[in-house]
């Protein structure tokens, strides 16, 4: 296997990983019971992760705007 095959593979994997333990903390942890693991309780009253998705959508937007007018007026500049 070479090595930008398995670097993808990594990328990949990691990202799995990663969305999983995020759609955990955001939507799963609310709707288990409580319990009596430190860190699975501090994930489940946390509640900063529940609003990060939701409050960062319209900063993309403004993020998207602005990169398609530095586009048009690099291109007709």
């Amino acid at each position: 296997m070479s090595q930008s095959r398995l670097c993808g593979w990594l990328f990949i994997g990691s990202g799995s990983v990663l969305f999983v333990g995020f759609l955990y903390a955001t939507v799963v942890s609310k709707l288990l019971p409580p319990s009596d693991n430190r860190i699975i309780s501090a994930i489940q009253n946390d509640r900063y992760y529940c609003f990060l998705v939701p409050l960062t959508l319209p900063v993309l937007v403004v993020a998207v705007y602005f990169h398609w007018l530095s586009m048009k007026m690099f291109k007709h500049a």
